[in-house]
């Protein structure tokens, strides 16, 4: 499995947002420099996070984007998911029921699901809170 530009810009921009949160709409301009991301890439990847409910959306000279949630309430796994779509290794997991014809007697099933439950596990176990912090403990994180 190898996640997209777009996924991890996603992941970006929401980081960005998340540590640049003082109540007021964050402009996709200074994420975009502040990232080096170009702005259009970054409103293809705002679309779908507005879409998704991820972000809300304030226009205006004084506009941008705010989160919808709390950081912690945004699994880093759902926020790869609304630009990757699946993260499965293999088709036959995709959906919460295996249909493939050939599921009870697949030897290689096992590795596949085996896989899919660890990459899971480690997506779904973190936040946008977890990365907010692991950004700050390494702006402290220095020798003198």
């Amino acid at each position: 499995m190898k996640i997209s530009t777009k996924g991890r810009y996603a992941l970006r921009l929401m980081l960005d947002i998340a540590q640049h949160n003082t109540g007021d709409p964050v402009s996709i301009r200074d994420i975009s420099k502040r990232q080096e991301i170009s702005v259009k890439y970054l409103e293809q990847i705002v679309s779908a996070l507005v879409h998704a409910g991820y972000l809300r959306s304030i226009r205006g000279p004084l506009g941008g984007y705010l989160l919808a949630k709390k950081t912690s309430e945004y699994r880093v796994g759902d926020i790869l998911r609304v630009t990757e779509g699946s993260l499965a290794p293999v088709e036959c997991l995709q959906s919460e029921e295996n249909t493939c014809p050939r599921r009870n007697f697949c030897a290689t099933l096992r590795l596949w699901t085996e896989l899919d439950e660890a990459v899971r596990g480690v997506i779904d176990k973190y936040t946008l809170q977890d990365l907010v912090e692991w950004g700050e403990e390494r702006m402290f994180d220095y020798i003198i």
